[in-house]
């Protein structure tokens, strides 16, 4: 069955779409345990979960785009992005850790924009890592599990955090390595 070619840079689009509403339901009650904090969650996991879905069918179909490339790093970015900021406004999240990965985020994405004239930086297998670490990070730390299973949840927030914020830091240094050693070759072979 074919798809329409444009989908998986639609569903891309979505992804990017959410991410406002997901911030707004995220603090329209002050993060408060309720029903609107589960469905911020809710929104958020679905979300990030179609990252996987749009990638699946831009390869099964054979319809990846350099459009795609570029666009779907952006839109898990702009949702995770939304995600720890909404975090840290609550008190939930410290800043730091924040501003770590909006650093490395922006960073990335703006080198991307720089060289996408030459070639499209495609995400690289530990961006990807990184990707689903924050995403089930950010899942845990959204979902307010402590509400319902306990306390202890919240060690398991931490630990789940601090691993992503480790494969953030290290999957923008691999990124820097990889371009550098690439530009490097390009010198050599000119």
């Amino acid at each position: 069955m074919a798809i329409p070619r444009q989908l998986p840079n639609t569903i891309t689009i979505v992804r990017i779409l959410l991410a406002p509403l997901f911030l707004w339901m995220l603090l329209a009650d002050g993060g408060a345990d309720g029903a609107l904090r589960w469905w911020a969650a809710a929104l958020f996991i679905v979300a990030i979960a179609t990252d996987g879905v749009d990638g699946y069918l831009a390869r099964k179909h054979h319809i990846v785009t350099d459009l795609g490339k570029l666009l779907d790093p952006i839109a898990d970015k702009v949702l995770t992005g939304f995600a720890f900021i909404g975090l840290s406004i609550l008190g939930e999240l410290p800043w730091w850790v924040t501003i770590i990965v909006l650093v490395r985020e922006v960073g990335i994405t703006v080198y991307r924009f720089i060289v996408v004239s030459d070639h499209v930086l495609a995400a690289a297998w530990m961006g990807k890592l990184k990707t689903v670490a924050q995403a089930v990070a950010l899942s845990l730390a959204l979902l307010p599990l402590w509400t319902v299973v306990g306390e202890w949840t919240l060690w398991v927030n931490i630990v789940t955090m601090w691993i992503a914020v480790i494969l953030t830091i290290a999957s923008g240094i691999d990124y820097v390595v990889t371009e550098v050693r690439g530009a490097r070759r390009n010198r050599a072979s000119s």
